[in-house]
This record gives C-alpha cells, structure tokens and sequence, in this order.
C-alpha cells in the first residue's frame, strides 16, 4: 500500500466521480465513502480499481460480530485495498471482521489492511462526553480504542492528527494512523472538528492523510493535488 495522500471522492454518482478522475493522469489512492458506495453499489469499486487506483473502502462498519465478519468476508472480494470497521463494536467484533477479511481475500492476493474508527473528527470531547456518556478526554478515548484495535489484530487506526504521535508512541510506528480532518492554511474546517494542515500531520505522526474539498473543490484539482503531495511529503 502506498502512502500518497487519499483523496475522498465526496461525490453522489458515478459521473462526477469520473469527470473528477479523468482530470488525472496518475494512479491516485482515493477514498469511497458511504454516500457513493450506497448510491452505485459496488461497480463503481471495479471501474476505479479499472483505472488503476488505489481504494480506501470507508464503510466504517460496526455491527454484532457475527455480521461484520460476513460483510467484511464479502468486501475483500471487492480488491480494495484499505477498509475500516468502528473500534467501538469491541475486539470480538473486530477479530471477526479480520477473520472475514481473510477468508474474504481470493487466492493470490494480498488482503486488504483493516483499520478502526477510534473517534470521529467531527467529535469534539464535550459531544463525547455528553452524548456517548464516555467520561474521560478524548485523548485518553482515543488511546483506549487504538489498544484494543491493536489487540485484535488489526492494522491501525483512523484517528485525528492530534492524537497520531501519542497513538505511534504506544502502538509502534508500524501501527497505522490514517488522519482524516486535513485542511490547507485558512481554509474552512467546515464539519470537521479536529483539523491539521498536511505538513502538519507529516510532523505530528500521521502515516497516512485524507483530503478532500481542499483537492475535489479546487478550481485546478490537479495543482491543488500536486501542492498537497508537496507539502505531504517534504515536511
């Protein structure tokens, strides 16, 4: 798995997906979310992989194990090359969503790294506290969740910027912390809570960074992409 940055394809159809794509000339590593999953099915996961790209499948899913290893069984037939469950469904849940994965994965092929939503970006620690009724700072709920993920077996976590060195620190370096909430300076943080520029999160221990209106939103997508893999990976 490379480590580019993702671009999300915050797109409803197939057609603005490819009149977004087609503006490139490179293999991208793009993220399909459930708004685009949902709305295409799983077809517009082949005509992406088709072109040569590389997929985050971000279907975040959490359920009774029992079911999230059977979906997950079914995913890993898709190729993709990165999907995530909720760390909050528990280790059983997650050691049977690994299970599904690779009895999932064809003959021959690699299986897909699995990671787990620790807290999402647009959380902040009062809407934790006081909606899932978790009383501790986010920080500490975040690690929480990164042990366990990391006891079940899977791959990494998805997680803001601000916790990627503490996760890193307790994890390993090879424990993934994909960081979505990436933004350019002065850019609006829109619903995202916990932001950080992409240099930013190359310095604060991000292993991989997810953009999306800073590239999809630009007027030139491919100069705003070319500028992101520049900050990215020179800092």
């Amino acid at each position: 798995m490379n480590n580019k940055p993702i671009i999300a394809l915050d797109f409803p159809s197939e057609k603005e997906v490819f009149g977004f794509l087609n503006h490139f000339e490179e293999p991208l590593f793009v993220k399909v979310g459930m708004e685009l999953y949902l709305q295409e099915g799983p077809v517009i996961v082949e005509k992406i992989k088709g072109q040569g790209h590389d997929i985050f499948l971000d279907l975040k899913l959490h359920d009774i194990p029992n079911t999230v290893k059977s979906a997950m069984k079914g995913l890993a037939r898709l190729g993709v090359d990165l999907v995530n469950v909720h760390a909050a469904g528990g280790i059983q849940m997650m050691e049977g969503a690994l299970e599904g994965l690779e009895a999932g994965t064809p003959s021959g092929r690699s299986r897909a790294s699995l990671i787990a939503v620790t807290q999402l970006t647009s959380t902040t620690e009062q809407q934790m506290q006081e909606e899932q009724n978790i009383q501790l700072s986010l920080i500490d709920s975040v690690l929480h969740y990164a042990q366990i993920t990391k006891k079940a077996g899977l791959d990494g976590v998805v997680c803001s910027v601000h916790e990627a060195a503490a996760i890193r620190d307790i994890c390993g370096n090879d424990f993934l912390r994909v960081t979505p909430g990436i933004r350019m300076a002065g850019e609006e943080s829109h619903d995202q809570k916990r932001i950080a520029t992409p240099d930013g999160a190359r310095a604060d221990g991000s292993s991989l960074i997810v953009v999306g209106r800073a590239i999809t939103k630009a007027e030139n997508p491919v100069e705003a992409y070319k500028r992101v893999v520049q900050l990215w990976e020179e800092n």
